[in-house]
């Protein structure tokens, strides 16, 4: 049994196990951002390809009980545009990874990410529900985000969380659209040929450390003020657009 960790140091298979589980604490807590805190450090040890794989294999499956709650409270009217979006140019993305140079792709998304973060320190607020249009359109952005790095929350939650809606209704909608997402991002991935052998040896240790961190990450949730909640989602995306900027490749790997 062991012999299939062969190509993984039990040093690294425990540094993985690790940062996945902080992870998908964050995500059970939150809705999203797990991929911003595993991705960037996956990829200092394991290839690009396989940390997003994995991640979206583990990311679709162990969070299906937080969509069977989530589908109740979410706002489908802004949700299923921007998923369509999603889904149409998440191939952009996966042929953006597999084609461009990756140092020009950190950059994009750490400028982009930025941005977003600064839109909504500024205080700016959309008091209204965003229109098809612009929900298809940040969804899209998304999209292609999710397809080059699986970090593709910044665009969509800087777009709920400049609305007036509760914390929980927040959060519901980005487990739906991540869940819907997914399925675009799948397709792309296995045309792009990234689910490797590689990444079914690490689902066998990911997906029982993932699912203990988003049951702990959600029990958290229901604790919560939802104060902290806006705040703990704007740190994410800091986090975000730190782990993003090569320039601080010297310190963060």
């Amino acid at each position: 049994m062991l012999g299939i960790f062969d190509p993984f140091a039990p040093e690294l298979l425990l540094f993985l196990a690790s940062v996945l589980f902080v992870a998908g604490c964050v995500r059970g807590f939150s809705g999203f951002g797990a991929g911003m805190i595993f991705i960037p450090v996956a990829t200092s040890v394991v290839a690009p390809a396989t940390a997003a794989a994995t991640f979206l294999f583990i990311d679709s499956i162990v969070t299906l009980p937080l969509l069977i709650r989530a589908v109740r409270h979410c706002i489908w009217a802004t949700v299923l545009p921007a998923a369509v979006g999603a889904v149409i140019f998440v191939h952009l993305g996966a042929w953006l990874l597999a084609s461009t140079d990756v140092l020009i792709l950190r950059w994009a998304i750490f400028a982009i990410v930025t941005c977003l973060l600064a839109l909504l320190i500024s205080g700016w607020r959309y008091h209204r529900l965003p229109a098809a249009a612009v929900s298809f359109a940040t969804g899209s952005v998304s999209g292609v985000l999710g397809g080059i790095s699986q970090v593709s929350a910044p665009p969509v939650v800087a777009m709920w969380l400049s609305s007036a809606n509760d914390p929980a209704i927040v959060r519901a909608n980005m487990i739906v659209f991540f869940t819907l997402a997914s399925v675009g991002t799948f397709v792309a991935y296995t045309l792009n040929g990234f689910f490797t052998q590689e990444v079914f040896r690490l689902l066998i240790m990911a997906v029982p450390v993932y699912g203990l961190a988003i049951f702990t990450g959600a029990r958290g949730f229901s604790k919560a003020d939802p104060a902290v909640y806006r705040k703990f989602a704007y740190v994410l995306i800091a986090v975000a657009a730190l782990t993003s900027m090569p320039a601080l490749d010297p310190l963060l790997r």
